[in-house]
């Protein structure tokens, strides 16, 4: 598989995992609705386990600008590959979101609340007027991924040199570490902590033909699209600076 092809279906598995829970509890008429977010944080763990197994071997795994943005300034990747990467991760995003809609097409159909459709595509915050707050709150996630995974990277853990590459298992640390994000700095604005997690699928809420689907909030998808990269660029240079 060419790396192109692993961002690509990666990302796509990611999204369709992620944003498919997020309609299974949201959506009307599911068997998962109302099952809370203790069921969405969970789930979008898996899928960046199911999307890192994917692409891992192929790729590194990126599955997100912010990362292969931070790479690159860690001098970790080249960033000659860096457009691919981002245009890779970015259409499997949008292929990821259609499939979630074509799965969940007549629950769709079911729901009257606008801002649960939205939901099911990109993130939306709990405070749409604190836009300063809220570009930070994405800053700060991000910078924790990020800085946590360059430690990944290193392949081992503390003195006993515990491995992380193994195999499969090797995608459960970031699992994991996903799922802290979410329970714990997710409550603000979603934790998109990745551009193309908010940005294809909004594209996709746009052109899409959702039932009274509502608007799909430009005004905000600035903050998602750029405070990511902000926070992984902010978190590679502390680990380069703490590293020198």
């Amino acid at each position: 598989m060419s790396e192109f092809a692993a961002e690509f279906i990666g990302t796509m598995f990611l999204i369709l995992l992620g944003n498919g829970v997020v309609a299974n509890v949201v959506l009307n008429g599911t068997k998962g609705n109302n099952s809370g977010w203790m069921v969405i944080t969970t789930a979008w763990a898996l899928a960046v386990f199911v999307g890192v197994v994917i692409a891992s071997p192929f790729s590194g795994a990126h599955l997100n600008p912010a990362v292969t943005v931070a790479l690159a300034i860690a001098q970790k990747f080249s960033w000659a590959k860096v457009p691919l990467f981002i245009l890779a991760q970015l259409l499997g995003a949008m292929a990821g979101s259609l499939l979630v809609w074509v799965m969940y097409k007549d629950h769709y159909a079911l729901t009257e609340d606008k801002g649960l459709k939205l939901a099911t595509f990109c993130t939306s915050p709990a405070l749409k007027n604190k836009k300063a707050s809220n570009f930070i709150s994405e800053v700060i996630g991000t910078f924790v991924l990020l800085f946590v995974i360059f430690y990944f990277t290193n392949a081992e853990m503390g003195k006993d040199k515990t491995p992380i590459g193994l195999g499969s298992l090797g995608a459960i640390p970031v699992a994991f570490l996903v799922w802290a994000i979410g329970l714990s700095l997710g409550g603000t604005t979603g934790y998109a902590i990745n551009p193309v997690r908010d940005l294809g699928p909004r594209i996709m809420h746009s052109v899409l033909p959702v039932d009274k689907k509502g608007s799909s909030e430009w005004e905000y998808a600035w903050i998602p699209a750029i405070a990511p990269l902000v926070g992984g660029s902010l978190a590679a240079l502390c680990y380069h600076w703490l590293n020198i």
